[in-house]
C-alpha cells in the first residue's frame, strides 16, 4: 500500500509532509510525491499524522488476560522467590483482547514478562502485537531477566522467606554467586549436575542479557546499582519512581532507565514521588 500526503514523524530526523510505501509487510520507501505502483492500494492521509509504532519496554501484556481471574493470570510464579528458569513466552496469550487493544492504540512491539513478586522472576519476551501465534510474533525470545527490589517481594513472602530488603539483596547475591561457581566449574570441564536455575542465570553473568530491575524507591535503585557493579552486570533500572531524587547517582552508574507507568494513582507508599516530570528530568 501507499500512504499519501500524511504528516510523517520518522524515528530519526525532522517531520515532513509526504508518503510511505509498505511492501511485503515492511516500510519500503519514504519520501515526497511517490508514484503508485501497479495494484498498489492508495490511502489518502491528508490531515492525518503518521507515527512509528510505539514500543512498550516493560509490561505484562498477554500474561494477564481480560475478563478473567486466576485462570488467565500468568504474571507471577509465586511458588518461590527465585524462579529464573521460567520464561515469559510460556505465559503469554497473544490472542487476548488486551493485545488487540494495545495494537489498535499504536503499540506495535512490547517487552512482556514476569511481574515483581519474586526477587528473580524469569525472562521477558519481546514480541510484535500482531498475529495468532506468539512464536511467530517474537522479536527476541529471552530479552531480559526480571529482578525485583523493595515492597513487592517483601509483601508476597513476608510469612515465609523474606522479612527485609537485606534478604532480598542477599537472595539475589547468593543466586549470582552460585551461578558463577557453577559456570566456572563447567568451563573448567568439571562434571556438575544440571541446574536449570543456574543455566538461566548464566547469560546474565556473561552480560548476554540484562538484569531488568524493578525498583521504585531511591534505596532500592541504589541497591540494584550496587549489585550490578559488584557482579559486573548489564542491567536496566525499571520504574525509577524516585529517579529524579538521585539522578546524579543514576547518571554516574551508566545504567539506562525505563520510567513509569505514570498514568495511574499512587497505589502504595513506594509511589509517593510518582510524577510526569520524572521522564523529563531523567532524559535531560
Amino acid at each position: 500500500m501507499l500512504l499519501k500526503n500524511g504528516h510523517v514523524f520518522p524515528v530519526e530526523g525532522e517531520d515532513f509532509f509526504g508518503d510511505i510505501r509498505i511492501s511485503k509487510n515492511v516500510i519500503a520507501d519514504v519520501g515526497k510525491d511517490l508514484e503508485a505502483l501497479p495494484k498498489e492500494e492508495i490511502i489518502d492521509c491528508t490531515g492525518l499524522n503518521i507515527y512509528p509504532g510505539m514500543v512498550e519496554a516493560h509490561c505484562h501484556l498477554g500474561m494477564e488476560e481480560s475478563s478473567i481471574r486466576m485462570e488467565g493470570n500468568d504474571v507471577n510464579e509465586m511458588s518461590d522467590p527465585l524462579t529464573p528458569q521460567v520464561r515469559g513466552i510460556d505465559g503469554c496469550y497473544i490472542l487476548d483482547e488486551s493485545v488487540k487493544n494495545a495494537r489498535e492504540a499504536g503499540i506495535t512491539c512490547v517487552a512482556a514478562g514476569p511481574g515483581s513478586a519474586n526477587v528473580v522472576g524469569g525472562t521477558f519476551v519481546c514480541y510484535k502485537t500482531n498475529g495468532k501465534c506468539i512464536d511467530d510474533a517474537i522479536v527476541q525470545e529471552n530479552i531480559a531477566m526480571k529482578a525485583a527490589f523493595g515492597e513487592n517481594p517483601k509483601r508476597v513472602y513476608q510469612d515465609s522467606k523474606i522479612k527485609t530488603r537485606m534478604n532480598i539483596a542477599a537472595l539475589l547475591r547468593n543466586l549470582l554467586f552460585k551461578t558463577k561457581e557453577y559456570m566456572e566449574k563447567k568451563e573448567n570441564g568439571k562434571d556438575v549436575p544440571f541446574n536449570m536455575q543456574f543455566e538461566a542465570m548464566i547469560p546474565v553473568l556473561k552480560k548476554e542479557m540484562p538484569l531488568k530491575c524493578h525498583a521504585h524507591r531511591s534505596d532500592d535503585i541504589l541497591t540494584a546499582i550496587r549489585i550490578g557493579k559488584e557482579f559486573d552486570l548489564d542491567l536496566t533500572l525499571d520504574h525509577v519512581t524516585d529517579g529524579a531524587i538521585i539522578v546524579d547517582k543514576i547518571k554516574e552508574s551508566g545504567y539506562p532507565c525505563i520510567v513509569g507507568p505514570a498514568f495511574t494513582h499512587k497505589s502504595k507508599y513506594e509511589l509517593k514521588a510518582k510524577s510526569f516530570k520524572t521522564p523529563k528530568v531523567m532524559k535531560e
